[in-house]
Protein backbone atom coordinates (compact mmCIF):
# COMPACT_ATOMS: atom_id res chain seq x y z
CA UNK A 1 0.00 0.00 0.00
CA UNK A 2 1.05 3.45 -0.76
CA UNK A 3 2.69 5.66 2.15
CA UNK A 4 -0.51 8.23 1.47
CA UNK A 5 -2.95 5.06 1.97
CA UNK A 6 -1.50 3.98 5.03
CA UNK A 7 -3.42 4.46 8.58
CA UNK A 8 -2.50 6.91 11.23
CA UNK A 9 -2.10 6.15 14.53
CA UNK A 10 -5.07 7.90 15.30
CA UNK A 11 -7.22 6.10 13.20
CA UNK A 12 -5.76 2.41 14.22
CA UNK A 13 -6.85 3.74 18.04
CA UNK A 14 -10.51 4.93 17.03
CA UNK A 15 -10.59 1.25 15.73
CA UNK A 16 -9.37 -0.65 19.00
CA UNK A 17 -11.77 1.87 20.97
CA UNK A 18 -14.40 1.19 18.39
CA UNK A 19 -14.06 -2.76 18.82
CA UNK A 20 -13.65 -3.52 14.55
CA UNK A 21 -11.44 -6.23 15.30
CA UNK A 22 -13.99 -8.10 18.03
CA UNK A 23 -15.65 -11.00 15.73
CA UNK A 24 -17.96 -13.72 16.88
CA UNK A 25 -17.66 -17.25 18.53
CA UNK A 26 -18.33 -18.74 15.21
CA UNK A 27 -16.45 -17.96 12.05
CA UNK A 28 -17.13 -18.88 8.22
CA UNK A 29 -14.26 -20.85 6.30
CA UNK A 30 -14.47 -17.91 3.66
CA UNK A 31 -13.47 -15.52 6.57
CA UNK A 32 -10.13 -17.52 7.61
CA UNK A 33 -7.70 -15.78 6.06
CA UNK A 34 -9.19 -12.03 7.80
CA UNK A 35 -9.15 -13.87 11.16
CA UNK A 36 -6.09 -13.09 12.88
CA UNK A 37 -6.24 -15.66 15.76
CA UNK A 38 -8.88 -16.75 18.26
CA UNK A 39 -9.20 -15.74 22.02
CA UNK A 40 -9.39 -18.12 25.04
CA UNK A 41 -13.20 -17.13 25.57
CA UNK A 42 -13.50 -17.93 22.20
CA UNK A 43 -13.87 -14.69 20.56
CA UNK A 44 -12.42 -14.36 17.18
CA UNK A 45 -9.93 -11.20 16.35
CA UNK A 46 -10.13 -10.04 13.08
CA UNK A 47 -6.86 -8.75 11.21
CA UNK A 48 -7.72 -4.92 11.70
CA UNK A 49 -4.66 -3.79 9.07
CA UNK A 50 -6.59 -5.79 6.50
CA UNK A 51 -9.74 -3.93 7.66
CA UNK A 52 -7.80 -1.50 6.53
CA UNK A 53 -6.80 -2.14 3.26
CA UNK A 54 -10.03 -3.21 2.16
CA UNK A 55 -11.64 -0.47 3.07
CA UNK A 56 -8.99 1.90 0.66
CA UNK A 57 -9.94 -0.59 -1.63
CA UNK A 58 -13.92 0.30 -1.66
CA UNK A 59 -12.92 4.08 -1.20
CA UNK A 60 -11.13 3.46 -4.91
CA UNK A 61 -14.01 1.64 -6.59
CA UNK A 62 -16.50 3.74 -5.01
CA UNK A 63 -14.49 6.94 -6.37
CA UNK A 64 -14.39 5.64 -9.78
CA UNK A 65 -18.28 5.75 -10.11
CA UNK A 66 -19.00 8.62 -11.81
CA UNK A 67 -22.37 9.86 -10.87
CA UNK A 68 -22.73 9.34 -6.67
CA UNK A 69 -26.12 8.53 -6.77
CA UNK A 70 -25.24 4.71 -8.74
CA UNK A 71 -24.02 4.04 -5.49
CA UNK A 72 -26.80 2.81 -2.73
CA UNK A 73 -25.98 1.94 0.78
CA UNK A 74 -28.39 -0.34 2.55
CA UNK A 75 -28.36 -1.14 6.43
CA UNK A 76 -31.48 -3.18 7.33
CA UNK A 77 -29.69 -3.35 11.15
CA UNK A 78 -31.35 -0.57 13.33
CA UNK A 79 -27.79 -0.01 14.34
CA UNK A 80 -26.48 1.38 10.52
CA UNK A 81 -29.56 2.95 9.59
CA UNK A 82 -28.20 6.45 10.82
CA UNK A 83 -24.76 5.52 9.32
CA UNK A 84 -26.46 4.84 5.82
CA UNK A 85 -28.22 7.98 5.79
CA UNK A 86 -25.01 10.28 6.84
CA UNK A 87 -23.29 8.35 4.54
CA UNK A 88 -25.50 9.01 1.83
CA UNK A 89 -25.52 13.05 2.98
CA UNK A 90 -22.06 13.13 3.24
CA UNK A 91 -21.16 11.53 -0.23
CA UNK A 92 -23.95 12.19 -2.05
CA UNK A 93 -25.02 8.55 -2.79
CA UNK A 94 -28.65 7.00 -2.36
CA UNK A 95 -29.32 4.84 0.50
CA UNK A 96 -32.00 2.31 2.21
CA UNK A 97 -32.58 2.03 6.25
CA UNK A 98 -35.07 0.04 7.05
CA UNK A 99 -37.21 -3.13 5.45
CA UNK A 100 -35.79 -3.80 1.86
CA UNK A 101 -38.55 -4.20 -0.43
CA UNK A 102 -38.02 -7.06 -2.64
CA UNK A 103 -38.44 -6.20 -6.73
CA UNK A 104 -36.81 -3.02 -5.77
CA UNK A 105 -33.91 -4.40 -7.96
CA UNK A 106 -35.61 -6.83 -10.42
CA UNK A 107 -39.29 -5.91 -10.48
CA UNK A 108 -39.39 -3.13 -13.01
CA UNK A 109 -43.14 -2.16 -11.99
CA UNK A 110 -42.72 -1.25 -8.43
CA UNK A 111 -42.62 2.56 -7.84
CA UNK A 112 -39.30 2.03 -6.23
CA UNK A 113 -37.42 0.19 -8.90
CA UNK A 114 -33.64 1.05 -9.05
CA UNK A 115 -30.60 0.31 -11.01
CA UNK A 116 -27.54 1.37 -8.97
CA UNK A 117 -24.01 0.23 -10.19
CA UNK A 118 -22.69 -0.77 -6.88
CA UNK A 119 -24.07 -1.60 -3.34
CA UNK A 120 -22.65 -0.98 0.05
CA UNK A 121 -24.26 -3.32 2.66
CA UNK A 122 -24.17 -3.64 6.10
CA UNK A 123 -24.43 -6.90 6.98
CA UNK A 124 -24.61 -9.70 3.84
CA UNK A 125 -26.45 -11.66 6.32
CA UNK A 126 -29.81 -9.17 7.30
CA UNK A 127 -28.79 -7.49 4.13
CA UNK A 128 -29.51 -10.91 2.05
CA UNK A 129 -32.68 -10.67 -0.23
CA UNK A 130 -30.75 -6.74 -1.34
CA UNK A 131 -27.30 -9.18 -1.99
CA UNK A 132 -29.39 -11.96 -3.77
CA UNK A 133 -31.03 -9.46 -6.25
CA UNK A 134 -28.03 -7.71 -7.12
CA UNK A 135 -26.80 -10.82 -8.30
CA UNK A 136 -29.37 -11.73 -10.59
CA UNK A 137 -28.63 -8.00 -12.29
CA UNK A 138 -25.08 -8.31 -12.02
CA UNK A 139 -24.42 -5.55 -9.35
CA UNK A 140 -21.39 -5.85 -7.86
CA UNK A 141 -21.61 -5.86 -4.00
CA UNK A 142 -19.22 -4.78 -1.16
CA UNK A 143 -20.30 -5.65 2.61
CA UNK A 144 -19.30 -5.26 6.14
CA UNK A 145 -18.65 -8.63 6.70
CA UNK A 146 -17.90 -10.02 10.53
CA UNK A 147 -16.46 -13.76 11.37
CA UNK A 148 -19.20 -15.51 10.39
CA UNK A 149 -20.56 -13.72 7.63
CA UNK A 150 -21.74 -15.37 4.30
CA UNK A 151 -19.59 -14.13 1.61
CA UNK A 152 -21.96 -15.43 -1.20
CA UNK A 153 -22.43 -12.77 -4.14
CA UNK A 154 -20.22 -10.43 -2.09
CA UNK A 155 -16.96 -9.04 -4.53
CA UNK A 156 -15.49 -6.96 -1.61
CA UNK A 157 -15.51 -8.23 1.76
CA UNK A 158 -14.55 -5.80 4.85
CA UNK A 159 -13.88 -7.45 7.76
CA UNK A 160 -14.90 -5.99 10.56
CA UNK A 161 -17.16 -6.05 13.55
CA UNK A 162 -20.81 -5.19 11.74
CA UNK A 163 -23.05 -6.01 15.03
CA UNK A 164 -21.62 -2.89 17.23
CA UNK A 165 -23.20 0.27 16.46
CA UNK A 166 -19.73 2.30 17.43
CA UNK A 167 -18.08 -0.08 15.05
CA UNK A 168 -20.06 0.31 12.21
CA UNK A 169 -20.34 4.15 12.30
CA UNK A 170 -16.79 4.53 12.58
CA UNK A 171 -16.55 2.74 9.22
CA UNK A 172 -18.78 4.55 7.52
CA UNK A 173 -17.19 7.25 8.72
CA UNK A 174 -13.74 6.84 7.46
CA UNK A 175 -15.43 5.09 4.12
CA UNK A 176 -16.78 8.57 3.52
CA UNK A 177 -13.63 10.48 4.47
CA UNK A 178 -11.46 8.55 2.60
CA UNK A 179 -14.10 9.35 -0.56
CA UNK A 180 -14.05 12.65 -0.44
CA UNK A 181 -10.19 12.63 0.20
CA UNK A 182 -9.56 10.62 -3.24
CA UNK A 183 -12.17 13.37 -4.84
CA UNK A 184 -10.81 15.88 -3.72
CA UNK A 185 -13.24 17.37 -1.77
CA UNK A 186 -11.38 17.20 1.79
CA UNK A 187 -7.69 17.95 2.28
CA UNK A 188 -5.85 14.84 2.73
CA UNK A 189 -3.07 16.75 5.42
CA UNK A 190 -6.30 18.13 7.43
CA UNK A 191 -8.91 16.32 10.06
CA UNK A 192 -12.17 16.13 8.43
CA UNK A 193 -14.29 19.11 10.12
CA UNK A 194 -17.89 16.33 10.43
CA UNK A 195 -17.50 14.38 13.66
CA UNK A 196 -17.65 10.85 14.10
CA UNK A 197 -20.82 10.57 16.61
CA UNK A 198 -23.04 12.10 14.01
CA UNK A 199 -22.75 8.01 11.85
CA UNK A 200 -23.28 6.98 15.67
CA UNK A 201 -26.48 5.18 16.20
CA UNK A 202 -29.11 7.10 19.05
CA UNK A 203 -31.55 5.39 20.99
CA UNK A 204 -34.51 7.05 20.50
CA UNK A 205 -35.08 6.19 25.00
CA UNK A 206 -31.91 8.39 25.47
CA UNK A 207 -32.88 11.34 22.94
CA UNK A 208 -36.33 11.45 24.72
CA UNK A 209 -34.67 11.11 28.44
CA UNK A 210 -31.82 14.05 27.08
CA UNK A 211 -34.68 16.29 25.76
CA UNK A 212 -36.65 16.00 29.28
CA UNK A 213 -33.65 16.89 31.01
CA UNK A 214 -33.10 19.88 29.48
CA UNK A 215 -36.60 21.09 29.76
CA UNK A 216 -36.46 20.74 33.20
CA UNK A 217 -32.63 22.36 33.57
CA UNK A 218 -34.34 25.10 31.26
CA UNK A 219 -37.26 25.28 33.56
CA UNK A 220 -35.17 25.42 37.23
CA UNK A 221 -33.07 28.23 35.61
CA UNK A 222 -33.77 31.35 37.79
CA UNK A 223 -35.15 34.20 35.43
CA UNK A 224 -33.04 36.89 34.63
CA UNK A 225 -34.88 40.46 35.64
CA UNK A 226 -33.35 42.24 32.87
CA UNK A 227 -34.90 40.19 30.48
CA UNK A 228 -38.35 41.29 31.18
CA UNK A 229 -37.69 45.11 32.04
CA UNK A 230 -37.93 44.97 35.33
CA UNK A 231 -35.65 47.56 38.09
CA UNK A 232 -35.51 45.83 40.98
CA UNK A 233 -35.74 47.33 44.02
CA UNK A 234 -36.84 50.66 42.50
CA UNK A 235 -40.58 51.54 41.02
CA UNK A 236 -39.19 54.11 38.57
CA UNK A 237 -40.44 54.51 35.20
CA UNK A 238 -37.98 53.28 32.25
CA UNK A 239 -35.53 55.38 31.60
CA UNK A 240 -36.42 56.53 28.13
CA UNK A 241 -39.98 57.35 29.15
CA UNK A 242 -40.86 61.10 29.19
CA UNK A 243 -44.36 62.49 29.30
CA UNK A 244 -46.01 63.99 26.23
CA UNK A 245 -47.09 67.68 26.33
CA UNK A 246 -50.57 66.68 26.29
CA UNK A 247 -50.18 64.67 29.47
CA UNK A 248 -48.37 67.67 30.80
CA UNK A 249 -51.24 69.93 29.98
CA UNK A 250 -53.83 67.94 31.46
CA UNK A 251 -52.00 67.06 35.05
CA UNK A 252 -49.72 69.60 35.14
CA UNK A 253 -46.16 69.43 35.39
CA UNK A 254 -44.45 68.05 38.53
CA UNK A 255 -43.30 69.99 41.50
CA UNK A 256 -39.68 71.01 41.83
CA UNK A 257 -39.64 69.26 45.50
CA UNK A 258 -41.53 65.83 43.72
CA UNK A 259 -44.16 66.38 46.36
CA UNK A 260 -47.74 65.76 44.47
CA UNK A 261 -49.46 66.88 47.28
CA UNK A 262 -47.92 70.12 47.52
CA UNK A 263 -47.71 71.60 44.42
CA UNK A 264 -51.44 70.21 43.63
CA UNK A 265 -53.28 73.83 44.64
CA UNK A 266 -56.23 72.02 46.70
CA UNK A 267 -57.36 74.62 49.15
CA UNK A 268 -57.46 72.83 52.61
CA UNK A 269 -59.99 74.25 55.40
CA UNK A 270 -58.87 76.59 58.00
CA UNK A 271 -56.81 74.41 60.74
CA UNK A 272 -55.99 71.41 58.73
CA UNK A 273 -52.12 71.02 57.01
CA UNK A 274 -51.86 69.11 53.60
CA UNK A 275 -50.71 65.64 54.90
CA UNK A 276 -52.38 65.46 58.38
CA UNK A 277 -56.24 64.30 59.29
CA UNK A 278 -57.96 67.32 60.85
CA UNK A 279 -58.81 67.17 64.59
CA UNK A 280 -61.09 64.86 65.48
CA UNK A 281 -60.95 62.08 62.63
CA UNK A 282 -61.98 62.71 58.83
CA UNK A 283 -66.08 62.14 59.80
CA UNK A 284 -65.66 65.60 62.19
CA UNK A 285 -64.09 67.64 59.77
CA UNK A 286 -66.64 66.56 57.00
CA UNK A 287 -69.39 66.31 58.94
CA UNK A 288 -71.34 63.22 60.01
CA UNK A 289 -74.80 62.66 58.60
CA UNK A 290 -77.90 63.67 61.27
CA UNK A 291 -78.85 60.64 63.44
CA UNK A 292 -81.77 58.18 61.67
CA UNK A 293 -80.74 60.15 58.39
CA UNK A 294 -79.22 60.06 55.30
CA UNK A 295 -77.30 61.98 53.21
CA UNK A 296 -79.71 62.43 50.55
CA UNK A 297 -82.26 62.83 53.27
CA UNK A 298 -80.38 65.53 55.39
CA UNK A 299 -79.29 67.70 52.14
CA UNK A 300 -82.65 67.08 49.92
CA UNK A 301 -80.20 64.54 47.52
CA UNK A 302 -76.47 64.70 46.30
CA UNK A 303 -76.04 67.99 45.12
CA UNK A 304 -76.00 67.76 40.85
CA UNK A 305 -72.60 69.29 39.66
CA UNK A 306 -71.71 70.20 36.19
CA UNK A 307 -67.87 68.57 36.07
CA UNK A 308 -67.85 69.54 32.51
CA UNK A 309 -67.55 72.88 33.85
Amino acid sequence: MANILAPKEEDIQKMLSAQVHIGTRSSDHMMNDYIWRRRQDGIHIINIGKTWEKLMLAARILTAIENPQDIIAISARPYGQRAVLKFAQYTGSASIAGRFTPGTFTNQITKQFREPRILVVTDPRTDAQSVKEASYVNIPVIALCDSDSPLRHVDVAIPANNKGKLSIGLLYWLLAREILRMRGTVARHAPWDVPVDLFFYRDPDELEKAEEAQNQFQSDAPVDPSQWGAQTGTDKLDPGFEPTAATQAAFGAPPAGGDWDAGLGVPLEPGVTAGAPPAGGWDAAGGAPPPDQSWDAAGGGAPQQNWSA
